[in-house]
């Protein structure tokens, strides 16, 4: 399909699994009521953001993928006809966990998952002590709806890899994320740190012409000590903004998307074209001393 309407989900989350998950089914509910076709859930909307403290009693948190969760959202995929994107704690085996994100067709198949290939490890944001990285590689998936590209928050700092995902067809890339404002910085670090990280998303839908999707939290954490600064987005293949959430509020929106603007736009401005695949062996290389 050329077109296709796409929902974003921006919500707060609990410390009760069970509540989250119903919170976020009526949310997809709600966005196919407003004509969604796609539907992105953000990072890891199970349960609050626990990676801000090393606890082994986190853990309990996963659950295989598929599971219990992807079975509830593949029913609600079926019943109202959309792709769902979820994001998830995996527990794959002992003592080997992933972020994880699964995608179900619109009838509720599931058609399968991304491991987040770049795992963080930063104050608030103690990642690797859960998460083991990805070995899936880079996935897209054909659906109902198009031919959807996975990435997750961390991800989205790293051309390669939206580079690799877009060259493998993808035609729309999904962020699921994460991320937030610490209560006790200063507003101006706040808003240098969203505009980063909505630029460089921008940035990939530009030099792959492709639209790009970012979905994140919002709301307190940590006690107030982290606030998710929300401000889900959908960039156009020339970095247009087609719609910016709020940085304070629970945001259902609908985007429609037209995928077939990425020909226009890549042959307009040929990037894809002049890429001098024979020069690139030194980004193999941890640096270039």
């Amino acid at each position: 399909m050329a077109k296709v309407n796409v929902g974003l989900v921006q919500m707060s989350c609990t410390a009760d699994k069970a509540e989250n998950l119903k919170k976020a089914e009526d949310k997809i509910r709600e966005a196919a009521r407003k004509g969604a076709q796609i539907v992105c859930l953000q990072e890891l909307f199970t349960s609050l953001y626990f990676c801000d403290v090393e606890d082994y009693e986190n853990f309990k948190l996963a659950e295989p993928i598929p599971g219990p969760s992807t079975d509830a959202l593949s029913k609600v995929a079926a019943e109202e006809g959309v792709v769902v994107i979820a994001s998830l704690f995996e527990a794959r085996a002992k003592g080997i966990y992933h972020n994880t994100t699964a995608v179900i067709d619109a009838d509720g198949t599931y058609l399968g998952k991304y491991r987040k290939m770049h795992i963080p490890d930063d104050p608030a944001y103690y990642e690797k002590f859960y998460f083991t990285p990805g070995d899936l590689g880079y996935k897209v998936w054909k659906t109902k709806f198009g031919t959807l590209g996975v990435l997750i928050c961390w991800d989205q700092w790293y051309p390669e890899a939206a580079r690799i995902t877009s060259l493998m067809g993808a035609e729309i890339l999904f962020y699921p994320t994460a991320i937030g404002w610490a209560t006790s910085q200063d507003e101006a670090t706040n808003i240098e740190q969203y505009n980063a990280w909505q630029t460089i998303q921008r940035g990939h839908a530009v030099a792959n012409g492709v639209h790009v999707v970012g979905v994140n939290r919002v709301g307190f954490e940590q006690d107030g000590a982290m606030k998710f600064w929300g401000g889900s987005f959908v960039s156009n293949p020339f970095g247009t903004l087609l719609y910016k959430a709020s940085h304070d509020e629970e945001e259902v929106a609908v985007v429609l998307i037209d995928t077939e603007a990425t020909d226009k736009y890549r042959t307009h401005w040929p990037f894809m074209r002049d890429r001098r695949i024979d020069s690139y062996e030194p980004i193999l290389k941890r640096y270039i001393d």
